[in-house]
């Protein structure tokens, strides 16, 4: 009998590090999440404590419409959720109809895709925004990564642009022949980044099985996804693999991915976006979904 309660505790031992958080990393990562919030509802990019660096910890919107996304999957909620509504609000110009980073700032095209993800986060009346927001993306995203963007924000909103045909074919014209985008070890980050775009303004995904190849194939040693540039992987190409594996309803090796995760969070309950890098809320939030993604069934 003790042998195999024995083994029972070193199964179970070899499968934390690839099955997911403890509850007590959970709230470690939820605590983390909190304290980045500000008195105005905002939440900033890193923790104010021991950061000399305190202008990247103030609240804005990109990190606000992160944390809480981030807390939503690791079982959290805002301190203030009101106060967070009130500054999302006012981060909206009724002028121009886009979000900028804080609120009196220009808005631009990126912001206001995080801005509309924030709104549906927190339950807000959408009315106010989607007509205005939808006619500034279409009228401003112009870049691949603005594009993007923008399909993203409208598929948030669950309202398709006036500009999806006109996105897509932006967007063909960086396929490769074989169906799949970007060249060399960027292949998969440039791949997922399209793949994703594609299906979310309800386009055709070209060649569907090459690109899911490419993709899995595209995965590194260390268990995840990574820049050209780089020889090792990130969150955030992750995050944009796993974002099209997830839409086209396929698996990379989750063990591998599983444990790439666990090494990028570090001992505050937050994650960086690489193993040894200091935590930040963007990395949280790339962690926590694609660990919802793979807990998925």
């Amino acid at each position: 009998m003790k042998r195999i309660i024995l083994a029972c505790l070193i199964c179970m031992a070899y499968l934390t590090p690839v099955s997911g958080q403890t509850p007590d990393e959970k709230k470690a990562t939820v605590a983390y999440l909190v304290e980045l919030e500000q008195a105005d509802g905002s939440f900033g990019l890193v923790s104010p404590k021991g950061n000399p660096n305190l202008a990247i910890a103030r609240g804005d919107l990109r990190s606000t419409s992160s944390a809480l996304r981030a807390l939503k999957y690791f079982g959290g909620e805002a301190k203030n959720p009101k106060a967070t509504a009130k500054f999302v609000e006012n981060c909206f110009d009724k002028s121009k109809g886009g979000f900028g980073l804080r609120p009196d700032a220009t808005p631009d095209v990126v912001l206001t895709a995080v801005g509309l993800m924030a709104v549906v986060e927190l339950k807000m009346p959408t009315e106010p925004y989607v007509g205005p927001a939808t006619k500034f993306l279409a009228d401003n995203a112009k870049t691949f990564e603005e594009i993007r963007m923008a399909a993203a924000g409208c598929e948030a909103i669950g309202k398709p642009s006036p500009k999806a045909d006109v996105w897509l074919e932006e967007i063909a014209k960086l396929r490769n022949p074989d169906g799949t985008y970007g060249k060399g070890t960027g292949a998969a980050r440039a791949t997922g980044s399209a793949a994703a775009a594609v299906l979310r303004l309800g386009g055709k995904l070209e060649q569907r099985d090459n690109v899911i190849k490419l993709l899995k194939n595209g995965q590194r040693p260390d268990g995840g996804w990574g820049k050209e540039e780089e020889m090792g992987s990130d969150l955030e190409t992750s995050y944009r693999v796993m974002r099209s594996l997830m839409m086209l309803k396929e698996k990379p090796d989750e063990a591998k991915l599983r444990t790439f995760v666990a090494k990028c969070r570090n001992a505050d309950g937050g994650y960086g976006i690489a193993p040894g890098q200091k935590s930040n809320v963007g990395a949280t939030y790339f962690a926590s979904i694609i660990l919802h993604w793979m807990n998925q069934k």
